[in-house]
């Protein structure tokens, strides 16, 4: 049997030793945070989709572009998630009852001799991201290889400073799974040793612009690398729309003290 072209690739054998190096650290335990996605490089939007209530026939719109570096405002290079939220429904599509959503993700990562390319945060405790917000109600999204495809891992991306670069740390252990909008019941832990994708959302259906700017994601276990520290606490907050519900309707809170 005669080996294929893709098989020898460059491409696919650097994927497949970067695998390994992951299934590696996977038994040594980790030497360090763990970069999942930065844009401090143009080509780093290929690795990403957008996406947004057009592809229900809305009117919302979403763009991903990339900033080049500047020392005014960012010396590595960063993404801009910008657009305008729209919640007016497609006249032609009676099914559809709401609308108003854009959000972005990584990509799936090519195979390699191991199989999908996935990400094992199971040794680290937050999730980092360094961004400037405009102070509306993001998500961040994390997809793992579950059971269920279409279940997504949630949390609120609180920015304490507005306008301003900042670095945000989430603990693994807050995220909320759910299930097109809503929570699902009973909640089951994060499958952390196969991360297929991490992104941000903007769902609270409030027209008008957005813009978030991220610099970089990553996991690690350094409290002292984010000015803030997040954590899920009982509902104590007024229900406001994009927030997410339980089966039951009840919205779910999210405390940023």
């Amino acid at each position: 049997m005669r080996p294929t072209t893709v098989c020898l690739s460059k491409g696919f054998l650097g994927r497949s030793l970067d695998e390994f190096k992951r299934l590696w650290s996977g038994i040594k335990g980790p030497s360090g945070p763990l970069p999942l996605h930065d844009f401090h490089h143009p080509g780093s939007l290929e690795e990403t989709k957008v996406m947004s209530d057009v592809d229900i026939g809305g009117y919302s719109k979403a763009s991903l572009d990339w900033i080049p570096p500047s020392p005014q405002d960012n010396v590595n290079g960063h993404a801009r998630f910008h657009g305008s939220i729209s919640t007016a429904l497609p006249p032609h599509r009676p099914e559809i009852q709401r609308s108003g959503y854009a959000a972005w993700r990584t990509l799936d990562r090519p195979p390699t001799l191991f199989g999908r390319a996935l990400w094992n945060i199971d040794m680290y405790t937050y999730l980092a991201l360094r961004i400037k917000s405009d102070g509306r109600s993001y998500f961040v999204n994390v997809q793992t290889e579950s059971v269920v495809p279409t279940d997504l891992h949630q949390h609120r991306l609180f920015a304490k400073r507005p306008g301003e670069w900042e670095t945000v740390l989430i603990k693994w252990n807050d995220f909320v799974r759910t299930n097109h909008g809503f929570v699902v019941e009973p909640q089951t832990e994060m499958l952390r040793q196969k991360v297929r994708s991490v992104g941000v959302g903007l769902t609270d259906r409030v027209p008008g612009p957005f813009e978030l700017c991220v610099e970089r994601i990553w996991t690690t276990n350094d409290m002292t690398e984010g000015e803030q520290h997040q954590v899920v606490e009982p509902p104590v907050a007024a229900p406001r729309e994009g927030q997410l519900k339980n089966k039951q309707g009840r919205n779910i809170s999210w405390s940023d003290k």
